[in-house]
Formats: C-alpha cells, structure tokens, sequence
C-alpha cells in the first residue's frame, strides 16, 4: 500500500469547521447537548474532524425553522427565474470550490482524489439541470373539460417541509439529488448526513448561504440515524421525507412516516447482475472492454455503490477463460490513500464495514465458493480489503442474496438467454443491471425483461440527471432525477374555474 503522503490538495480538505456542524434558520451552532463526534480518516483510522452530535431536539428546533420559512418566507412563493437563478450560482460555487470540496470527499469517504472532483462535477450538473427544468415548464397543464365557459388547470406546488436523509458512500452527490429539486420546487428542508461522512455535506449548505438563500429554508442536523434521522421520519411537521440508505433502515423510515401520513421516497440499494453473453466476447476488443468493465462494476469506490455490478453472470461457455483474467486483474488493483499517485481504489469506510466485508466472504467460502482473488486485508493500518471474486457461487449462498456494499464480486454461469434473465431478476432488489453482447437486438430484449430501475447494455454505471433514478422491488419508492424527481417534491393542484356561473338547480327550494 503506498505511503499516506500528504499533498496540499489533501490538506486543504481540512478546513473545516471543528463543531459548529447544525444550521438552524442561517445559524450555525453546536448540539443542544454539547456533544460531539470525531471523524475518521479511513486510510489510518485517525480522527480529523470534529462535528456536532445533534439528537432529537435539534432536529425539533431545524423542523421548526424550515416551518416557519415555509409557512412565512418567501421562499415558496419566490419566482421560478429566481429560484433557477440561485440553483446556478450553487453550481458556479460548486466549480470554484471543486478541490477543496473533492478533497475533503476523498478524504472523508476514502475515495480516491478523482472520484471526488467527479463527484463534485455531478452534484454541479444537478444544480443546473433542475435549475433549467422549472425554467422550461408552462405555468400548468391545462385540462379540456369540454365547454368554454370552464377554466381547468392542474398546478404544482411545493410539498412544504422535507426531511432528507443521505448515506455515507456518496454523501454530497445524494445530498445534491435531493437538495436540488426540493429547492427548484420551492420547499424547506431538514438535511441529516450520515455520521461517517457528514463533512461535505456540511461545506454545501453553506454554498447555499453564500448563494444568497433565505435563512432557514435549508437547515442541517449533524447526528446518528437512530435519533435525529428517526425524529425527521416521525416528525408531524415535516411533510415528506427522502431516505437512501439500507433496506432494513428504509423500512423503519416507512413505519415512522405512516403515522403522520407523509411523503416518502425510499431509495434502498441493489444486488445489481452484471450478464456477459459469450458473442461480447467474440473478439479480442471485445473481451477486454467486458472484462474491464466488469471490473469497474464491481470495484470503483471499492464496491460501495448501490449500482455495484457485484453479480457476475457469465455465459458458461466462456466462464472460465473470463473468470480467469478478471481474477488477474483484480489482484493488480492498487489500494491506498486516495490522493497517493497511483492508486486506483481506496478503503471501506468503517471499521463496522470491513468487518462485514470479510463476514461476507468468509460465509460465502463456507457455503462452497471458490476464491479466486483478493479475500484478505493488506497488512498496515486503514480499512482497506483488497478487490475479491468469489468463482462458483449460486442462489442459494447470502453472498449473492444481500447486498456487501463491499469490494467482492460473485461468479454464476448461464447456457440460455432465458436462463440468464432468470438469475438477473432472481433477487428481492431491482436497482440496476448490464447486459453485455454483441446482438443490439438480444441487447435490447433482455434489457426489456429485467426488472430493474436502470439497466445499461455494453456499459455499467452512467447515468444522466434528466433521467430518472430509483429501483423495482426492495430497492425503494419513488425516484430521483429526471422529471419524476422533481415530482416527488410537489404536490398537485386541480383549479377548477367556471367563468359562467349558474344555478344548478339540483334541489327545488
């Protein structure tokens, strides 16, 4: 593992607030308690950061704030160019900021220095993107309702307080996929990071500020899920509630939220199938772009992506040829500090998470799964498990049902096409999926038949802010991006308008 060197783009990733981590109605201030968290850098497992701990109470005071934004500010009723206009001054924000911001991502995530700066790329072209979809919208649609003398029109309004929750594997990009359209549509909101990785979250809310937004229309809680995130979920003044995070926390959310009746979005994770049909392997090109591929399925963020290919569904007639020039690669991934030059993939985020990881792999070796590269830790410090793949799994091992949210990749084998639909859609999640083959018309068949929420032929992993995100199955409710995205943050509103009234005489007086 490369030495942790520091550079000056590194170290610029701590400027950061040391306790002051809560806004509430622009104020930025300590738990209530006193409490405070450290950060750790998962290269070393050093502290480097100090936030708030906030608990219930703050999360109380925050919903109050953005009530009373909501309820008396004038953000909901500010005009649709204003609210666009301070959507693209967050993205010139966003730019200027870029290595600082990408930085501090790299260090508090353990991602390397570039996935980082890409990060903070797409959260910039989500601003700008819902930025130009409410400047580009009519003032309603206009409903037909077969006579001159009526006026009908269905509106869009804000859905007044929202309760955002993100996850810790890529906290200021889920952030921005909430944050952005929540404010095009002109609602309030209650921001929770996630305790591990709560910094640049934090650094964009007051990119916000300095944008010029109202105080208290974005209000941050810095604290754990089981307290201030619970508290948000319950809370009867908050009117919707947006999670991404685990199935098994995704459906306390929705038991919380059913008590007051509000909005939910659910975005829940996958157990995503990467299929390789043999005729994408016909030629030499053709090979090596599939085995790349999968590769970076499976191992970019090492492997904590809720979109993670980490299903690896091979044509039996080309398994092993394949199977073995992954494992190949795979052992040459270089690990370390993510600003280290070289290094392609950095370490799990938590102890609690290696800790899974090697749990994982370890049942799946018992359950009759062949290793085939990686398994085991790199000596020295850190949280870093090297790149896995497991040959000769099935169904029946837990390494193939749940979701690792780690760097392992599973191996299963297909003779038919109808029996590689079968195994892809074989799981309780339906997040996304890849089809890999040279026939566009098989390419686009299977894909019809995958029941997943994305699914890529001959690709894995882009995705486009206009277009929506979200899963079937116990992958979630509800969507983000795209134009549903935005949807999820209104309400709709009918206007009926008779511009001829009448008596109707419908009771004889």
């Amino acid at each position: 593992m490369p030495g942790a060197s520091r550079t000056a783009t590194e170290r610029a990733a701590n400027d950061v607030s040391a306790q002051h981590t809560i806004q509430v109605a622009g104020e930025w201030r300590a738990a209530a308690s006193g409490a405070t968290r450290e950060v750790l850098d998962p290269v070393d497992a050093t502290a480097f950061a100090v936030v708030s701990e906030g608990a219930a109470v703050d999360a109380d005071a925050a919903v109050a704030a953005a009530r009373t934004a909501f309820d008396a500010g004038p953000w909901p009723h500010t005009p649709v160019a204003e609210r666009a206009a301070l959507l693209r001054r967050v993205a010139g924000l966003l730019e200027r900021d870029r290595e600082r911001i990408g930085a501090l991502e790299c260090r508090d995530a353990g991602k390397t220095l570039e996935e980082g700066r890409v990060d903070v790329d797409c959260v910039r072209d989500a601003f700008r993107y819902f930025a130009d979809l409410v400047m580009n919208e009519s003032g309603g649609r206009v409903v037909d309702a077969g006579s001159e003398e009526i006026h009908s029109v269905v509106v869009h309004e804000p859905v007044g307080v929202c309760g955002l929750i993100t996850p810790w594997n890529y906290p200021l990009l889920q952030a921005s996929w909430k944050i952005a359209p929540a404010l095009a549509a002109g609602n309030t909101f209650v921001i929770k990071p996630s305790e591990i990785t709560p910094l640049t979250t934090v650094a964009l809310i007051a990119l916000l500020a300095e944008a010029g937004l109202p105080a208290g229309v974005a209000n941050i809680v810095t604290g754990p899920g089981a307290t201030v995130g619970a508290r948000l979920a319950e809370h009867p003044g908050v009117d919707l509630v947006s999670f991404t995070g685990g199935l098994s926390s995704g459906t306390k959310v929705m038991r919380a939220a059913a008590e007051s009746v509000k909005k939910v979005a659910l975005e829940l994770g996958g157990k995503n199938p990467n299929v390789v049909f043999a005729d994408a392997c016909a030629t030499d090109e053709g090979f090596d772009t599939a085995v790349d591929q999968a590769l970076n399925a499976a191992f970019i963020h090492s492997g904590q992506v809720c979109s993670a290919g980490s299903r690896l569904i091979v044509e039996e007639s080309v398994r092993e040829r394949f199977v073995t020039e992954l494992a190949r690669r795979a052992e040459l991934i270089r690990i370390g500090r993510g600003t280290d030059d070289g290094v392609e993939c950095g370490p799990l985020v938590s102890a609690q998470q290696l800790s899974r990881t090697e749990e994982f792999v370890a049942s799946a070796l018992h359950e009759g799964a062949v290793l085939r590269a990686g398994g085991e830790r790199p000596e020295g410090p850190g949280y870093f498990y090297r790149p896995t793949v497991l040959d000769h799994c099935d169904r029946s091992m837990r390494v193939v049902r749940e979701e690792v949210f780690g760097p392992v990749l599973t191996v299963e084998t297909f003779r038919t096409e109808d029996e590689a639909v079968t195994l892809a859609n074989d799981t309780e999640y339906g997040l996304a999926g890849g089809v890999w083959t040279a026939d566009p018309g098989r390419g686009r068949r299977v894909a019809a038949r995958l029941r997943h929420g994305t699914v890529w032929i001959n690709d894995f992993h882009p995705y486009l802010p206009q277009a929506e995100w979200g899963g079937f199955g116990k992958s979630g409710i509800g969507r983000e991006l795209g134009p549903t995205g935005l949807a999820e943050y209104r309400e709709s509103k009918h206007i009926y308008q008779n511009l001829a009234p009448r008596p109707v005489r419908w009771f004889a007086g």
